[in-house]
This record gives C-alpha cells, structure tokens and sequence, in this order.
C-alpha cells in the first residue's frame, strides 16, 4: 500500500517520569478518515520525552513503510513540536540521539510538518500509549515464569540500548570465554571489565562451562512485511530499506567482533541479510533447514484481516493453539521441535562461541522461549522489529539465559 500524503499522531507517556514508560503512534490518511498502521511499544523506565520522542520515531517510520511522502505530525508535546520544528534547542543529553534519528528519519520525506495539538485531539496516539504501558507486565511476568521453574535462579531487568533487556535465566555463572568476553549491545557493558561483567551475570544456580551464544538477528525489510503479510515460505527479496537495515547490522556486529560463525534460514531474505554480516565478519555463511520461518499455508501472502475473514474459526482458534497449523500449513509445535533440534546441533558444533543466526519471527521468538524455559503465550506477545538483535545464551549442562530482546539502536 502506497499513501503519498499521511498524518502522524503520536504520544508517550510514563507513570512516575522517570517511570514505566511507552508510546502511541498512529498513521492516518490525508482525510484522518482511515488509519493506516498503528505502534505502540512499552518501553521499561524512562521519562515522558524519551517516551514521546519514540512515538514520534515509530509513527514516522510506519509513514515510511507506507510510502508516504508528505507527513503532518501532530503530537501534544511542545517540546517535541517545538525542538523538531528547529524553534528549540536540543539540549538534554538523552534527547540528542533521539531528535538525530528522528531528523534522518524525516529527511527522507519530501515534506514533513510539526503541530501542537491538545491532549483531547491527541487521543488515538494516547489510547495506544497506555495500552503500551499496560503492556508493560510482559517482562515482569517472564521473569517470574523463570523463577517459578528455575529454583535459586535470581534475575532483573534493565534498560537496554534498545528496546528491552531480559536479564532473566534458568543458568548461572558464567566461564571466562568468547561468549563472555562478548558484551551485547550495551554501551555500559562494554565498558566494563571482563571480570566485572562475568559479576554481572544474571543469575547463580551453579551452571557450569562456556555458554553458546546465539546472537538472533531478524531478516530486513520485504514487500510483504511492509505491507504486514503473512510470510513464511514465500520468498521475497529484501526492499532497498531491507538491505540498509542488513548493511547496519552487519557494521555493529563487525564492531563487536570475537564472533564464530553464522548461520542462517534457507530462505532469500535471511540469506540476504546473513550474507552481508559474514562479510562483514569474513566468514562464510552456513543454512540451517531447521531456521527457516513457519509454513502459514493457504494464508501465505494474506493480511490478519483476509486470513480471518477466510477461516475465521480457525484463525481465532489458532491465535491461541500452538499445535493447530494454519490451512496446509505448519503449527507452532512443529516449528519449535525443528528449532529446537536446530538449537541442540549448534551448540554442539559452537561450543563457547558466539554466532550470528539470521532467521524470522516465530523461530526467533522461539529460541528465545526455550532460553526463558516459558510457555507459548510468548510467541503471541513478544513483538520483534525487521533486523532487531536479540541475545540468548545456552550452557552445556542445559542451563539458558537471555540477555537481550528486540535491539534496534544502531538502525
């Protein structure tokens, strides 16, 4: 769907300030008749004007995967108005890197207003805000999950460089080693010591050995994705976006380093991406049948919407059934079984490594299940952006741990 002229409405908010934080964002028609894409993400603690800030980028980049090329943003923070408008300055240090991404976001429309709207107007993008905080029990929920099945284990969560941070593990210590000396994506971590960030580690239930660390990187943009289909078995090519998006994943983790391998999804889109990392890196990319995404069936290529309202029973039964496989299709059962045969081969051949593995949504968030040792409900919830990194660690005694989910930062 191409729209060439859009309204943004956008909002954030948090309940403390600094507090649980999320944003709303919202993408109209010229006519703010039609609402074309919807955002909303909890965002862990923050303040209100980080909070708007990243509904403002995520409304303009929905705008983006629209087409859109004139957009008329419409928010009730002056200060977002004002500072993007060029009438105020930028001078809070967490603002800078934000108001930068939303600036080069926007540059790549041919037009982009700013308005000041009351909060009344404002109350589409507001709903989805708080929605979003709301939503914010995910995590908290998770690690309870983990306490309740991992006994002794402690574990916390943090703010991370991106989206949200999931410090929670059925593991323990960690051995001195590549996985260890690996830091993520976070700039504090980074920065310390190896001894302090093996300290750091989430968790003491006595785990023994060098974790693999499975570093989940999702494929880039596809036409299908833009247009939210559903994509499985289908092959489209990575967008000119798809390949940006593949070409700044593959520079952070050339920065990162001390990588072993990557592997990938057989299908052309994570290939695509795989490829740029391994060249990145110097390495040869190796597939993985088992990566590949989920066989949607007869709904490959159809929206949620067209895929309900052909089997409608179906469709809502398998929004909660993970043993149901859409029409000619895959279940999720069945596509857990293969990643996690998958999962057991690659830490058998990469043991203590880091490695990069390029696939799709259901076997990421799959992955990431079976580090959190949590139930389906989590391949339902859990949103991951085209490109995000993700971190999951897995010990040789069977002991997991996550240490990042749904990373975006160097985007």
């Amino acid at each position: 769907m191409s729209a060439r002229e859009v309204i943004v409405e956008a909002d954030g908010g948090s309940r403390g300030n600094p507090g649980p934080a999320g944003y709303g964002a919202v993408v109209f028609d010229a006519d703010r008749v039609a609402v074309l894409a919807e955002r909303k993400e909890a965002l862990g603690v923050a303040t209100n004007n980080v909070a708007e800030y990243r509904g403002l980028i995520a409304g303009l980049e929905a705008a983006a995967e629209l087409g859109a090329r004139v957009v008329a943003v419409r928010m009730d923070s002056k200060l977002v108005v004002e500072q993007m408008s060029g009438r105020w300055k930028v001078k809070h240090p967490a603002m800078i890197p934000l108001a930068d991404r939303a600036r080069r976001l926007a540059a790549g429309f041919d037009r982009v207003s700013y308005r000041w709207i009351p909060r009344a107007e404002n109350s589409h993008a507001d709903r989805l805000a708080n929605e979003a905080m709301d939503d914010g029990g995910l995590i908290e929920e998770v690690h309870e999950a983990v306490a309740a099945t991992s006994a002794g284990s402690s574990g916390s969560a943090r703010p991370a460089s991106g989206k949200a941070m999931a410090n929670a593990t059925s593991a323990g210590t960690e051995a001195p080693g590549p996985a260890a000396r690996f830091a993520g994506a976070d700039p504090v971590a980074d920065s310390r010591s190896a001894s302090a960030r093996l300290s750091a580690s989430p968790g003491w239930t006595g785990a023994t050995g060098r974790p693999t660390r499975f570093l989940l990187l999702r494929h880039g943009q596809t036409e299908l994705s833009v247009q939210r289909r559903y994509s499985g078995r289908g092959n489209p090519p990575l967008t000119a976006v798809g390949r940006e998006q593949a070409a700044r994943a593959a520079k952070m983790l050339a920065a990162k380093g001390d990588i072993g391998a990557v592997v990938s999804s057989p299908l052309g889109r994570a290939r695509e991406t795989a490829e740029a990392a391994a060249a990145a890196l110097g390495l040869e990319v190796r597939v993985i049948d088992g990566l590949t995404e989920t066989d949607f069936g007869d709904w490959e290529g159809l929206t949620f919407r067209e895929a309900a309202e052909r089997d409608p029973d179906l469709h809502a039964r398998w929004l909660g059934d993970p043993s149901l496989p859409a029409p000619g299709g895959e279940s999720f059962d069945a596509v857990r079984e293969r990643v996690e045969e998958a999962r057991r081969d690659l830490v058998a051949r990469y043991p203590g490594a880091n490695i990069v593995v390029v696939s799709h949504v259901t076997p990421i968030k799959t992955l990431l299940q079976l580090a959190l040792g949590v139930g389906p409900s989590l391949l339902y919830r859990l949103h991951l952006d085209l490109a995000s990194l993700s971190l999951a660690e897995f010990y040789p005694d069977g002991g997991s741990s996550v240490r990042l989910v749904n990373d975006t930062s160097y985007l």
